[in-house]
């Protein structure tokens, strides 16, 4: 069993006896889920011994405390898609010498099979990581949540909270380092609970505001805000003998007012650089991003993309100022592309833009203030969903489809998809899925030259009555790789805001220019073909009986129809080759356990490279 934090006994009424069902099937994910990722990327050895008529079994050695091997023992699969393996957690068992068999404890394993991994911060940060995901969320399990109507027929709001699951692949799919467990009930999505947004006023003196479209920054304040409350905020300001000219609106989350803002900015609060303002009746929902927030008094609003001074799965959860300014930049660009382009058109896929953006200037700090304020201060509007959905449309994210419902409850396991599945069938829907999914990621790779990380989450698929209508794609500011020498026409590329050397320093892996062009196809395969379609083609197989080798058959069926349909870009279907043997993709467990000190990607076997061109 991992152990339990303290918390205070009011905090602890969920974790309760009457949960234990709950706390075991957590804790066999988060362990089964490590252990998975472990094996995949080469940290620990292992054997397969395969069955016909079963699932194979991987078998680890390891060493107790009085260093005498051991075995743990669980059945699973190595798939199809990228090798990728998949273990039945709940088979998990440990083998001591004598052979008796016990469950597998998350401790024993972390103990028995991390023995001679280096006892570095990285590893103590990374067992706190896992600890804290196991806490949360069996948290979120145990608050008896039941949707009000069938999963299917939920909005889109509402599918944010009811998808609970998070990363199929990291471990630490819900580390959230920095809530405590009530900071986790009020700001996490699966909790649903409203959100008040701390608005302050920011000078303009250590502030920038970046904005896409002919609209000016007022304008688009004055509308985000409405009349009311702009006025409002304008006399606040007078009153204090402010010129509300000299001064941007920036919503900030309650949670970084109280953790963040009040302590490292608290000079700027002094000298009245930054004043607080008073609230708004608007009330907002986290998404499944925890930072990105939907507005739930008018759902047709732009969502609102925050800075949070914590740590979910591999990255921080901050937003650095060129972020902020590249997000309007890289949508105006975008949409450039798209409208210029017929086939763009034709494909009628949908940019989620970033309209504008607002962050904390500080390049006058003493470089000993630099690190607490870096990213700390800034925010990204994106329009909503809501905009783009015609009669009868809904919209679902992407990883909700490899959904299982009731999975932590005595109910039978149900897959999400399955009222489609059962109304317009397997391979006919399937089909049409990838039909619609597939062409517009390929299309700016191969006709533009802009790879995407169009992962789960940032990827929403809208349907009618469930049957795939188009895609919507999100989360640019930092969520594209081109090679400028290679981009179709560089002659429209953006002037981006210039990366401080520092953040190149502390994360290698965050950067939109590379003259490396497989690093271009890469992070779209290994954010779409990796991430997305493994995942959907995994669980297809487990819940359907759906062939991988078939559905990555029609993966490939839309590409080389693409390419046959348009012949003018041949020289970079070579170029950008989905059909190699191989990609890279990143090491999401070694970066949180070894660090970040040097490249953490493994080369992984293409599931399309049997059906390329070169293979017919």
């Amino acid at each position: 069993m991992i152990r339990t934090p303290f918390v205070d006994a009011p905090s602890l009424t969920w974790f309760h006896h009457d949960k234990q069902d709950i706390i075991e099937k957590v804790e066999q994910r988060v362990t089964g889920q490590l252990l998975q990722t472990l094996l995949y990327e080469d940290v620990i050895p292992f054997t397969i011994e395969e069955s016909s008529n079963k699932p194979s079994l991987f078998v680890v050695t390891g060493k107790d405390v009085q260093n005498k091997t051991i075995e743990y023992r669980c059945y699973g699969y190595k798939s199809t898609s990228f090798d990728l393996i998949r273990l039945d957690f709940q088979s998990l068992e440990r083998l001591d010498q004598k052979g008796h068999k016990t469950p597998a404890s998350f401790y024993q394993v972390i103990d028995e099979l991390l023995y001679d991994i280096p006892k570095s911060e990285h590893y103590a940060r990374f067992i706190n990581e896992l600890e804290q995901t196991f806490i949360k969320d069996v948290q979120s399990r145990s608050q008896n949540y039941q949707p009000p109507k069938p999963a299917v027929e939920l909005s889109p709001e509402a599918l944010e909270q009811h998808f609970m699951d998070a990363h199929s692949y990291h471990p630490c799919y819900k580390s959230r380092i920095g809530f405590s467990l009530t900071d986790n009930a009020q700001f996490g999505p699966e909790f649903g609970a409203p959100i008040s947004l701390v608005w302050l006023a920011i000078s303009k003196s250590c502030s920038t505001f970046g904005f896409c479209g002919e609209r000016s920054a007022e304008h688009f304040l004055q509308d985000e805000l409405g009349e009311k409350n702009w006025l409002k905020y304008q006399q606040e300001l007078k009153k204090k003998g402010k010129n509300p000219d000299d001064f941007w609106l920036i919503p900030v989350h309650p949670w970084q007012w109280e953790q963040t803002i009040l302590s490292s900015f608290a000079q700027e609060l002094m000298a009245e650089e930054i004043i607080p303002l008073s609230s708004t009746s608007t009330e907002y929902q986290a998404q499944q991003s925890l930072r990105t927030l939907q507005n739930m008094t008018d759902v047709s609003r732009p969502y609102v993309k925050l800075s949070l001074s914590m740590t979910n799965t591999s990255s921080s959860r901050i937003l650095a100022k060129h972020t902020v300014l590249n997000g309007p930049i890289i949508t105006d660009w975008l949409q450039t592309l798209i409208r210029t382009n017929e086939t763009a058109k034709s494909l009628d896929f949908v940019i989620l833009g970033e309209m504008a953006g607002v962050s904390f200037v500080q390049d006058h700090l003493p470089e000993s203030r630099k690190p607490q304020t870096y990213g700390a201060l800034g925010a990204i509007w994106r329009e909503s969903i809501h905009s783009y959905l015609e009669e009868g449309e809904s919209a679902v994210p992407f990883n909700g489809l490899s959904h299982l419902d009731n999975q932590y409850s005595e109910l039978p396991d149900s897959p999400f998809i399955d009222p489609w599945i059962q109304q317009y069938g397997l391979e006919s829907w399937t089909k049409r899925l990838l039909d619609i999914t597939v062409p517009p990621i390929i299309h700016m790779l191969y006709a533009e030259g802009v790879g995407m990380e169009s992962h789960g989450q940032n990827i929403v698929l809208i349907t009618k009555k469930g049957w795939p209508q188009r895609i919507a794609l999100k989360d640019f500011h930092d969520g594209v790789r081109y090679s400028p020498t290679h981009l179709a026409r560089p002659e429209l590329a953006p002037t981006l805001a210039e990366v401080p050397e520092s953040h190149k320093k502390l994360n290698r892996n965050s950067f939109i220019v590379t003259d490396d062009v497989d690093a271009v196809r890469d992070f779209s395969c290994d954010c779409f073909f990796f991430i997305c379609l493994s995942d959907l083609s995994i669980f297809l197989k487990q819940n359907y009986q759906l062939s991988e080798s078939l559905f990555w058959e029609h993966v490939s069926q839309v590409v080389l129809g693409y390419q046959q349909q348009h012949p003018q870009h041949a020289s970079r279907y070579k170029l950008f080759d989905l059909f190699a043997p191989y990609y890279e993709v990143e090491e999401l467990t070694k970066r949180r356990l070894l660090g970040d000190g040097e490249r953490r990607f493994k080369k992984v076997p293409n599931p399309l490279h049997r059906f390329g061109p070169s293979a017919c």
